[in-house]
């Protein structure tokens, strides 16, 4: 059961506030609720990503990305017969409310039913030397280190069980033995797992041409070294509504100048801006791509994700950016690592407790 009432946001909230809530109670939705109760509207994630990419800032009022025409059930509604739409209609929450509109629970389709089954390939980089992390890498592949007491690629594969994946690649070429020990077949985990074995570093795009079979679905790629709570299955939603050939995951990154910036021209002062803010979107390391994309990767050559992504965009072919707002962590340093353990009850214990 999810923790529903953690969802739940003021009128005045800010976008920021809006994601906390998101990602706090794990609903995938926002419910703004006034002060004697009524529901006045809803936030998704969905919401919240068109926002970040119409140049919306978190600081930015709930409203201007507030849906205020949803779709709500009474309390008393049938339960099977709310089930039902919710199929049909593809609604993936549903806010409850009492006679009078005041909200009084949640339904989420998660909650209602197991996910169902997802035939696409999830690949896994898993071969990378973990440098920045020695000497914690210098017996142990930066996949198998212990985050939250057990191994974090062993999380990544559990949040997109938890999704319905259950069809794996994991490339593997540093300390490879130790990763296909671990992890075996998969079938004690209920999932298949392949490897991808690299005679040498191939690069974050490279490893999927090793890929023995075609198949006709998109393809994830997700590098091992990240803590996520992103939404894969919309993710891939995202990438098909975007009728994209491949799909980056990025996050907002915001860099402040710690001084005042001059702007100047031919000797003259023509603007000052005290303390600036840069933001931008970085590469967050998870990626879907379109069947045939992948299938065209070189085998046993060096490709980087960025370098594939360049290529396409200079043969117009449509790539699109998913902007993620959920828990992430890049474990590439020493510190990184730590925050991920002191993180990992808050993100990833949280469902257990529910």
């Amino acid at each position: 059961m999810t923790r529903w009432k953690e969802s739940i946001i003021s009128p005045s909230a800010t976008i920021r506030d809006s994601v906390e809530a998101l990602n706090k109670s794990l609903t995938q939705i926002a419910l703004v609720v006034e002060d004697s109760g009524h529901l006045k509207g809803v936030i998704t994630d969905g919401d919240v990503r068109r926002g970040l990419l119409a140049g919306k800032t978190l600081e930015s009022p709930v409203s201007g990305i507030m849906e205020t025409n949803f779709f709500s059930a009474n309390e008393h509604d049938d339960q099977s017969v709310l089930l039902t739409t919710m199929r049909e209609q593809q609604f993936r929450q549903v806010p409850l409310v009492d006679d009078e509109n005041r909200i009084v629970g949640l339904r989420t389709l998660m909650d209602m039913v197991t996910p169902p089954k997802k035939d696409n390939w999830v690949v896994l980089m898993a071969g990378g030397l973990g440098q920045r992390l020695r000497p914690l890498t210098e017996d142990c592949p930066k996949p198998l280190l212990t985050v939250g007491g057990k191994p974090l690629l062993s999380t990544i594969l559990d949040q997109f069980v938890e999704y319905g994946f259950e069809r794996f690649y994991i490339s593997v070429n540093y300390r490879a033995e130790m990763v296909e020990d671990y992890f075996g077949d998969g079938s004690k985990r209920g999932v298949e797992i392949r490897y991808l074995r690299e005679d040498k570093q191939l690069g974050t795009a490279g490893a999927v041409g090793l890929i023995p079979q075609q198949t006709d679905k998109p393809i994830f790629v997700m590098n091992g070294d990240l803590l996520t709570r992103v939404d894969f299955p919309g993710m891939l939603a995202f990438h098909q509504e975007q009728k994209a050939r491949a799909t980056m995951a990025v996050r907002r990154f915001d860099i402040q100048v710690p001084y005042g910036v001059v702007n100047v021209e031919d000797n003259i002062i023509t603007h000052l801006e005290e303390k600036p803010t840069h933001k931008f979107f970085v590469n967050a390391g998870i990626y879907v791509l379109d069947p045939d994309i992948a299938a065209s990767i070189p085998k046993n050559e060096y490709l980087d994700m960025p370098t594939l992504f360049s290529q396409l965009m200079n043969k117009d072919e449509t790539t699109s950016a998913f902007p993620i707002h959920e828990y992430w962590m890049d474990i590439g340093r020493k510190q990184d690592f730590d925050q991920a353990n002191y993180d990992y009850d808050m993100h990833f214990r949280v469902k257990e407790e529910c």
